[in-house]
């Protein structure tokens, strides 16, 4: 009980001199069965590397229209055999067909070239819980159903952002002109300038090592210049088409509790004893979203 109560003083600010704040693994320490959920196997993306595994957890409640084209391309097996190719400094690792544009291209089959974009949604349709931080990109910040958001009230528009891990559809000069068959995560400093422009559709929950340390393409935008350079995928699947012995055990943080209010708190108010002058503020990407294996 001890961390409990410290954890519910630290939503009590100013706190008495002298006074203990709770520390995250406080909080976590803290947590019940029912303040963590196992993502759904069909919503999660295996992406097999000849280094490693890539596992990322998809929102449709964002994308519907893009994450159903993604589904298609995994049906189709379109990814297995395609490429990274692109790791840019500080910036994002993006795969897709090398040779898009031109004659020997991949082919979609049966899914969509390009799609509407969804940048945005209405936010009068998505559950949302916000957290108190001053945002240069969004008058209000959150996490819907497990991923960080932002919200226009005067819009009544609601998005994904930009933080690190997120999976994002590439796209040209044409808003229309994506369709999940090239995608990207965000392995450096949060890109938040291209939030409403980029149609987000998931986050990376585990592997996200097997992208950010691979080697810096060296061409314009982070491209690797060289076939050679390119970094193979054996495969993409859904979890729901793997056997329950190759999916990953896992369970996240669910971000729509008074635990993870907490959580927050307690990122906000450092109270380890490393911290000479803490900030007593919090951004939306560095909100941290626990997980653990599952039980």
């Amino acid at each position: 009980m001890r961390y409990v109560s410290l954890v519910f003083l630290a939503l009590l600010a100013p706190v008495a001199a002298g006074q203990e704040r709770p520390t995250m693994s406080d909080v976590l320490e803290s947590s019940s069965p029912s303040d963590w959920r196992q993502p759904d196997p069909a919503n999660m993306l295996y992406m097999e590397l000849e280094h490693g595994r890539v596992v990322l957890e998809l929102a449709p409640h964002f994308a519907p229209g893009h994450v159903a084209n993604i589904r298609q391309l995994v049906g189709n097996r379109y990814f297995d055999g395609l490429a990274i190719i692109r790791s840019q400094d500080n910036y994002v690792v993006q795969w897709g067909d090398p040779n898009a544009g031109a004659e020997d291209a991949r082919l979609h089959e049966n899914a969509a070239d390009s799609l509407d974009p969804e940048f945005f949604r209405n936010a009068e349709d998505l559950p949302f819980a916000k957290i108190e931080s001053r945002d240069a990109y969004a008058s209000e910040v959150g996490f819907s159903g497990g991923f960080p958001a932002g919200r226009d009230g005067t819009k009544g528009r609601a998005w994904l952002i930009h933080c690190y891990g997120m999976l994002g559809v590439g796209r040209g000069t044409s808003p229309d002109s994506g369709s999940g068959a090239e995608l990207y995560v965000v392995t450096g400093h949060a890109p938040r300038h291209l939030d409403r422009n980029v149609t987000l559709v998931g986050r990376v929950i585990d592997g996200i090592e097997n992208l950010s340390t691979l080697p810096r393409g060296t061409g314009a935008l982070g491209f690797f210049e060289h076939v050679e350079e390119h970094v193979p995928i054996v495969s993409v699947r859904f979890g729901s088409d793997l056997p329950e012995a190759e999916r990953l055990q896992i369970e996240l943080l669910r971000t729509d509790t008074e635990i993870f209010n907490q959580l927050v708190e307690a990122r906000r108010y450092r109270s380890e004893e490393w911290f000479v002058d803490p900030s007593d503020a919090i951004g939306i990407c560095n909100v941290p979203l626990p997980s653990r294996p599952s039980k």
